[in-house]
């Protein structure tokens, strides 16, 4: 996905373009935009393979900007978050981010998370026994990423880090999942002690899955949690 640019929308045009020229020189190329009005007018000419999007923007603030895009695209995005705001950090996850970063990242850092999610969003679900893996009446094609319910017709696109963690799941069910297994596999690294990130990815899947009294995806106290149905595969 390197032919499609990194959309970077930052207000801090020495931020943009300090990631611009590093990021260039790793092989991608960087448009910068300064708000949401520019952010819209790049994706109405263009593809990118990745949207970084600072929270604390003049006009429509990151937050908003990442809900909106989640209505209409599956594209990549990462939050740049202040260092101390927690609240934000998690507010960008369950708006539909992939990932989040604080301002004292490293530009190496933000690399490798650059490449885990791109290296995820291209790589197919994780390995099956076949097409189509079936589960507490809901049915996930692993080729065009859909969780279907055939016996009410719902259909779900998943994307990111939610259609990850369902192959995760799937791949290790009835098993225990730490907390650890979670965050190795949607951002490529150990999960941050009290990290509040890995229970509301939890917490999205069991929406989409329409798991409110959680019985499907079950907490397994002081160990993490388990996909509690067995899995059936078909071409």
């Amino acid at each position: 996905m390197k032919d499609k640019p990194i959309l970077v929308v930052d207000d801090n045009q020495d931020l943009r373009d300090a990631l611009s020229d590093y990021l260039g020189k790793t092989g991608f190329s960087v448009i910068g935009a300064e708000n949401g009005e520019a952010m819209w007018r790049v994706l109405e000419k263009q593809e990118v393979c990745l949207i970084i999007l600072d929270i604390m923007m003049p006009g429509d603030d990151g937050l908003t900007l990442c809900q909106q895009l989640r209505r209409i695209s599956d594209v990549p995005i990462i939050m740049l978050t202040a260092v101390t705001e927690e609240t934000d950090r998690v507010a960008g996850l369950e708006m539909g981010a992939d990932d989040y970063i604080t301002k004292s990242f490293s530009p190496r850092e933000l690399l490798a998370r650059i490449k885990t999610i791109l290296r995820r969003s291209q790589a197919p679900v994780r390995p099956m026994l076949a097409r189509k893996a079936t589960f507490a009446g809901w049915q996930l094609d692993t080729v065009t990423r859909k969780l279907i319910h055939p016996s009410t017709g719902i259909i779900k696109q998943l994307s990111g880090a939610d259609l990850s963690l369902l192959g995760l799941f799937i791949a290790n069910a009835e098993s225990v999942l730490t907390r650890d297994d979670i965050a190795r596999e949607i951002w490529g690294r150990d999960a941050e002690p009290l990290e509040r990130g890995i229970d509301v990815q939890i917490s999205r899947l069991r929406h989409q899955l329409e798991d409110k009294d959680r019985t499907l995806i079950v907490t397994v106290r002081n160990k993490g949690y388990m996909l509690a149905a067995s899995v059936h595969y078909e071409s």
